[in-house]
């Protein structure tokens, strides 16, 4: 078993936050990638590297030769590499490293596994959760209709300061993944969320150190990631809904029902700040007797 203070210096419980509230990764395989990134941990103290930021790309080179060593299937040594790339990510994102090693890692084409996605009907029992039996009812129901709405990630609810929602115009200013700005529409259900938040709570939530951001929490501090994912975890309770529902299945929902509806993959792409559509096409996957309807109604000889 891996040394508490090993386990501390490489971050561990931190990844696995981030495993569980960002990408909405299943237990089986947040329990997978955190053996695979124990593993490194491990193997990165016997080879001199005391942290993350002493870890090579040749050290990464020589761990999956060790893995191979070891007798690991390849199924196993390829998700043990994707583990490694995501554990990286993570770092990044969170000032940890500045470079990422692993990007002249070579491996196999990388494979994406995709969350639950909520139908409507589960997304408007969800977002009816919240009821003025609540204390903070109405930050919550706000909360929900943003990140559905405009298909937030759960660092981008968070982080929505409220001059970024532009009731007039109907959009939200929000500053994704390396800081890139986007606008991103959303509807009357979530304008008149947020607006009722705005007006009658959060003004006596706010106690000076709100940071100007959106939502806070009952100290009156801006809202913590896991803070909006025990949140999230009460209504889908509430509702009844016995997929597992993570910030990132609201996303994936969001993306999901625009494509269905008949929206241009190029503009949801815009919207979820996608700097590639190969990452949007993941939201393709709709049913198949959707794809039926669809060939029935318009192709020549459907």
């Amino acid at each position: 078993m891996l040394d508490e203070a090993v386990a501390r210096r490489f971050q561990l419980d931190r990844f696995a936050d981030y495993l569980t509230l960002e990408h909405g990764t299943s237990p089986r395989t947040l329990e997978a990638y955190g053996r695979d990134v124990a593993r490194l941990a491990e193997f990165a103290q016997l080879k001199g590297a005391p942290t993350p930021v002493d870890i090579t790309t040749r050290l990464l080179r020589e761990f999956v030769f060790h893995l191979k060593d070891i007798g690991l299937a390849p199924s196993s040594i390829r998700r043990s590499i994707s583990a490694t790339r995501t554990y990286f990510r993570f770092l990044l994102a969170d000032g940890i490293v500045v470079r990422d090693p692993s990007e002249r890692l070579e491996t196999p084409k990388r494979w994406r596994t995709l969350p639950d996605v909520l139908t409507v009907e589960e997304v408007s029992r969800l977002l009816a959760a919240p009821t003025l039996d609540d204390p903070l009812a109405f930050r919550d129901r706000a909360m929900l209709e943003l990140a559905y709405g405009a298909g937030l990630r759960v660092s981008e609810w968070i982080t929505l300061a409220v001059r970024d929602v532009l009731m007039e115009d109907k959009l939200v200013r929000v500053f994704g993944k390396g800081s890139k700005e986007r606008l991103v529409p959303i509807g009357r259900s979530a304008i008149a969320a947020v607006a009722t938040y705005v007006r009658e709570l959060r003004p006596r939530l706010e106690k000076g150190s709100g940071e100007g951001v959106l939502l806070l929490n009952a100290r009156g501090e801006p809202l913590s990631r896991m803070g909006a994912w025990k949140i999230l975890r009460r209504y889908v309770e509430r509702a009844g809904i016995e997929k597992a529902v993570s910030p990132h299945t609201l996303r994936h929902s969001f993306a999901t029902h625009l494509l269905e509806a008949g929206a241009d993959l190029r503009a949801v792409q815009e919207m979820l700040g996608h700097a590639d559509i190969s990452t949007t096409q993941i939201y393709t996957h709709v049913d198949r007797e959707y794809l039926r309807r669809v060939h029935r109604e318009y192709h020549p000889r459907g």
